[in-house]
């Protein structure tokens, strides 16, 4: 009994001292999470490029002169100056006028830079941020920006602008504004570090200007804005044109040093590329980015390059490539079958098209993160295993085990081997060839439509994959449409194929919710234009939003483009590492070209030529 006494009191005070323990583990946990750092600048991952106190970007000449007018060139037309809602063409440089809380440099995979907002604070969980006012920040008309604009144009983009807004902050549980200068933002529960810097892209909207005006209507009331730029005048659909704001309030930032150098910007409106190019080289603008490789390589040519007055250029980049296809729109129940749209890509003859339209410019796509360490290229690796294994009953086997190439051909027009590939797959799962023409299991005849702008260019490569599939008994029609109707067509999904790119960063994130998610596949003009409903997709899109850290985003997004792959959603198409680049020598660039992107706004007008 005495024993048992003298056991009893040492017992209590070393559950006490346990207890102690573990709250001040608790507390020292919650402290870290909680202790915000304010800073010029974020980094998705490590730190940034340029420490507190920097001059300028790398990539610019801080000497660069002022002045001059920058001609650029656009096809179509446009008939609002509201670029963020789903209606209506939005006219060309309109991203001059209006500016976000932070901006990115090209230079840095992501990393956020204050613009608007001088300082970014945020804990070391991210689980919320605030944005602290440059107390210079001023619109166009002379008033202040305020924390309560910035809280305004929040709720205004995810109540009334296009649903892509909607998917982007869906993760934002609330939006305060705490002073006058400081704009607070709270978010969900989760795992989500991208979050700070995505609403660091959050466009600012003058309330004053937009309380009492109609939001989603187009529009071409200018607007109040507080970008370097503003609407000097325009000529509906036609051109428009930007002047530089004498009064601009961040002209002296590091961020802008060296750019913003031309005194008038003029977007010139054109009905087609060919047209556009012949008024290039008659003088008519000042720079060309070429994407067609027959222009290219047969075009570009005259007088003004016999005279060495036009630069012609091919520049390295280090940019994503993304995945540019022919998509399948899964919302027409011919195309929900996997079989079909994989045997149809054996009629795809990538080869002979390079060889014979591309001049071999390109690169066949494999991945939706073409051209980045994300891009599934190899068999998986353990880690991603362990995020494929809870799935494994719901994607594809050869995810697993093969990894994704498209079929392939000697590139000498002769593709039958391939195509009898295609047709083995489709016999095996029940499809019949009666009269020439290609039956489903149901008895249904396989007849498709494919989606074109009547501009694009893209019959000379769709009409020899529509040739092979008639050799396959798939009836493809092609329909060709203005640019108003295409776009039109692709918001409301009403096509059964058609081009269509799916743009990517070096950081994906939250955009990817609205490219593959389930519950964008049926709101109009989300990103989702495939119809893509998958519960596999769904997880691994959850998977990569809440990606601790670098390395585990890339595991998370190579786990996605494999499922992705698998799936045969696209017949991909192809890529090149580079630029194409031609302007008049009139226009200057820095020494420096940055790895992801082209800076346009750091070149200058040479007023000697």
């Amino acid at each position: 009994m005495t024993a048992i006494s003298q056991l009893i009191p040492r017992v209590f005070w070393y559950l006490i001292f346990t207890f102690l323990c573990i709250l001040c583990a608790h507390s020292l946990t919650f402290a870290k999470s909680s202790v915000a750092i304010k800073a010029h600048a974020l980094a998705m991952h490590g730190k940034p490029k340029y420490s507190k106190g920097f001059k300028h970007v790398d990539y610019v000449n801080p000497q660069a002169p002022k002045g001059g007018t920058l001609t650029l060139a656009t096809i179509g037309s446009f008939d609002s100056f509201n670029p963020f809602i789903a209606k209506g063409l939005a006219a060309s440089g309109l991203g001059f006028v209006f500016e976000t809380l932070a901006v990115s440099t090209q230079d840095e995979p992501f990393t956020e830079y204050g613009l608007i907002a001088e300082k970014i604070e945020t804990p070391a969980d991210r689980s919320w941020v605030i944005f602290h006012l440059n107390k210079h920040a001023k619109f166009s008309d002379g008033k202040a920006i305020t924390a309560t604009d910035v809280v305004f144009s929040f709720n205004k983009l995810i109540q009334e602008a296009a649903p892509q807004y909607r998917f982007y902050y869906a993760d934002v549980a609330k939006a305060q504004a705490l002073s006058r200068r400081q704009v607070k933002f709270s978010f969900k529960a989760g795992n989500n570090k991208e979050l700070p810097l995505i609403m660091g892209q959050l466009p600012v909207l003058a309330k004053h200007y937009w309380k009492d005006r109609s939001f989603q209507d187009t529009s071409f009331d200018i607007p109040v804005s507080s970008g370097p730029y503003r609407i000097q005048s325009f000529d509906p659909g036609k051109t428009i044109i930007y002047e530089r704001n004498p009064n601009y309030w961040g002209k002296d930032l590091a961020i802008n040093k060296g750019r913003h150098n031309f005194d008038t910007i003029v977007y010139k409106y054109y009905l087609d590329n060919t047209i556009a190019l012949e008024a290039f080289k008659a003088g008519e603008y000042d720079f060309r980015r070429e994407n067609n490789a027959k222009l290219w390589a047969t075009q570009y040519t005259g007088k003004a390059f016999d005279e060495n007055k036009v630069a012609k250029e091919t520049l390295p980049h280090q940019l994503p490539a993304g995945m540019q296809a022919f998509a399948f729109n899964l919302r027409r129940p011919l195309l929900q079958d996997k079989t079909l749209r994989q045997a149809m890509a054996y009629a795809f003859d990538f080869e002979w098209s390079n060889k014979n339209l591309f001049y071999d410019q390109y690169t066949r796509t494999h991945s939706y993160f073409q051209n980045t360490p994300l891009a599934a290229s190899k068999l998986p690796s353990p880690e991603e295993l362990k995020l494929l294994e809870p799935i494994k009953d719901q994607v594809p086997p050869e995810v697993f085990t093969t990894v994704y190439t498209p079929p392939k051909t000697t590139g000498q027009g002769k593709s039958r081997q391939q195509l009898r590939q295609g047709l083995t797959l489709l016999k095996q799962a029940g499809y019949t060839i009666i009269d020439n023409t290609l039956h489903t299991p149901a008895g249904q005849p396989v007849k498709i439509e494919f989606l074109m702008r009547a501009e694009g260019g893209f019959e000379r490569i769709i009409l020899p994959f529509k040739k092979s599939l008639e050799t396959m008994g798939i009836d493809l029609t092609l329909r060709k449409v203005d640019i108003t109707q295409y776009v039109e067509r692709l918001r409301t999904f009403d096509f059964d194929m058609a081009v269509h790119t799916f743009a990517q960063s070096l950081s994906p994130g939250n955009e990817q919710r609205d490219f593959w998610h389930s519950s964008a596949a049926d709101t109009q003009d989300s990103k989702n234009v495939l119809g893509l409903k998958n519960p596999a997709v769904d997880y691994l899109v959850t998977q990569l939003i809440a990606a601790p850290d670098r390395q585990q985003l890339i595991y998370r997004t190579r786990a996605l483009d494999r499922v992705l792959q698998w799936n045969h959603y696209v017949i991909p198409n192809w890529h090149i590492s580079s630029y194409r680049l031609s302007y008049w020598k009139k226009l200057k660039r820095p020494s420096i070209t940055p790895p992801y992107g082209i800076d346009l706004m750091s070149w200058w007008i040479d007023s000697k030529q």
